[in-house]
């Protein structure tokens, strides 16, 4: 079962809203600052994982 915020009495208006930043440029900006493109673009980014990495390389050897 997933608990949701008004089971704990927190109602969406006193909320504090997430905010992803990312590094571009030599720079860390919000992503919500982006225009529709560039955000296009971070939602299909792979991000790398050593440690999967490694497991895949160990499993092929």
């Amino acid at each position: 079962m997933m608990e949701t915020p008004e089971q704990f009495g927190i109602k969406d208006s006193e909320r504090t809203r997430c905010e992803i930043w990312t590094r571009v440029m030599g720079y860390h900006r919000p992503i919500s600052s982006f225009n529709i493109g560039k955000q296009g673009e971070a939602a299909e980014r792979k991000y790398f994982s050593e440690k999967k990495c490694r497991d895949e390389l160990n499993r092929k050897l």
